[in-house]
C-alpha cells in the first residue's frame, strides 16, 4: 500500500513540476511576443512632418504670384480711371487699359545682427597673422494677429511705374473731350503724356 503511494506520488509529483516548467516557459515567451509586438507598433507611430516657414515676401517672389498680382493692381486702377473719366461732360462710354512696369513692392522691417571676430595668431616662426571676420544676420520682424498667426512688419509699399495707358471713349472724337481725357489721365496716374493714348470708341 506504502509502495502504490509512492509511486502516485513520484508520477503526479512529476507532472506538476513539468506542469510548471511549461506554465513558466508559456509565460517568457509571451513576456517576449508582447514587447516585440508594442516595440513594433512604437515604431508604427506617424512622424511629424518637416514644416517649411516661407516669409510673405518669398511667396510674392513666385513668377504665377507676382503675374496674378500684377493684373490685379491694372484691372483696379484701370476700373478707377473709368469711374473718374466717365463722370466728365460728353465722354460718354469710357474703357481703359493700364500696363504697369512690375507690380508693388513691399518692403518689410527686419533685425540685423551684426558680428565681428578679430584672431590674432603667432606662427612657430614668429610671424604675426591677424585676421578679422565679419558676420551679419537678419530677422523679419513679425507681430501676432488676432488669430494667433505671425504677420511681419512692414515698413512701406513701392508702387510699380505706369508702363502705357489705352484709354477707349464715345466723346474722344470731339477734339476738346479728348484732350480733356488726356490730361485728367495724366494727372490722376502722374504718368509720362508719350505713355498716354486715347482713341474714339466705335459707335
Amino acid at each position: 500500500m506504502g509502495d502504490e503511494r509512492d509511486l502516485w506520488s513520484k508520477i503526479f509529483g512529476n507532472n506538476r513540476r513539468k506542469d510548471q516548467k511549461v506554465l513558466l516557459v508559456a509565460l517568457g515567451l509571451l513576456g517576449i511576443f508582447l514587447l516585440a509586438f508594442g516595440s513594433f507598433w512604437g515604431n508604427q507611430r506617424p512622424q511629424p512632418q518637416d514644416t517649411q516657414v516661407v516669409s510673405q515676401p518669398e511667396a510674392a517672389a513666385k513668377p504665377e504670384t507676382a503675374k496674378l498680382r500684377t493684373q490685379g493692381e491694372e484691372e483696379y486702377l484701370a476700373r478707377r480711371l473709368e469711374t473718374m473719366l466717365g463722370q466728365i461732360n460728353g465722354v460718354g462710354a469710357v474703357d481703359v487699359t493700364i500696363r504697369l512696369d512690375g507690380s508693388t513692392v513691399s518692403e518689410y522691417a527686419v533685425n540685423v545682427t551684426a558680428g565681428k571676430r578679430v584672431t590674432d595668431e603667432n606662427d612657430p616662426e614668429g610671424a604675426r597673422r591677424v585676421t578679422t571676420d565679419h558676420s551679419e544676420s537678419g530677422q523679419l520682424v513679425v507681430v501676432r494677429g488676432e488669430q494667433g498667426y505671425e504677420i511681419p512688419v512692414m515698413e512701406r509699399e513701392i508702387s510699380p511705374a505706369v508702363a502705357g495707358v489705352l484709354v477707349v471713349a464715345e466723346g474722344a472724337r470731339d477734339p476738346r473731350i479728348k484732350a480733356q481725357l488726356f490730361q485728367a489721365t495724366q494727372t490722376a496716374l502722374g504718368v509720362q503724356p508719350h505713355k498716354i493714348l486715347v482713341v474714339p470708341k466705335k459707335l
